[in-house]
């Protein structure tokens, strides 16, 4: 029968497939017409998905440490930027275009505050 290859086991079927194999080992006359099925062979199935855990414990956790340094050299960066922004501010000052260059709004196009005025009710004509 060819592998399936449709879904994943949960860990619950490989744990029960573990101890099963564990049983089959210590069968002692235990002889299949079918080679593959052997308990040698068993073992070795087992001992591979034991290497591919380990294998993929691995690719884990160079995965988690690049994610880790990754996110370092951004926070690094944006830190970094941050203070050249401020950097920009103090030298060329804050209507100047190069605080825009940056992605700043400069002073004068920041909308001034409006004065409120009161509002104005128009009355209805009044019915005689």
């Amino acid at each position: 029968m060819p592998p399936r290859f449709t879904r994943r086991l949960s860990p619950d079927e490989i744990k029960a497939d573990r101890a099963a194999l564990l049983a089959l080992k210590n069968l002692a006359n235990y002889q299949p017409a079918n080679p593959s099925y052997s308990a040698a062979a068993l073992a070795a199935l087992g001992d591979a998905l034991d290497q591919a855990e380990q294998a993929k414990l691995h690719a884990q956790n160079v995965l988690d440490a690049a994610r880790d340094q990754a996110v370092a050299s951004a926070l690094a960066l944006h830190d970094a930027l941050l203070s050249a922004k401020v950097q920009v501010l103090a030298q060329y000052g804050p209507d100047s275009y190069e605080i825009q260059a940056l992605g700043l709004k400069r002073k004068s196009d920041r909308k001034r505050p409006a004065r409120r005025t009161a509002p104005t009710s128009e009355t209805s004509p009044t019915k005689a």
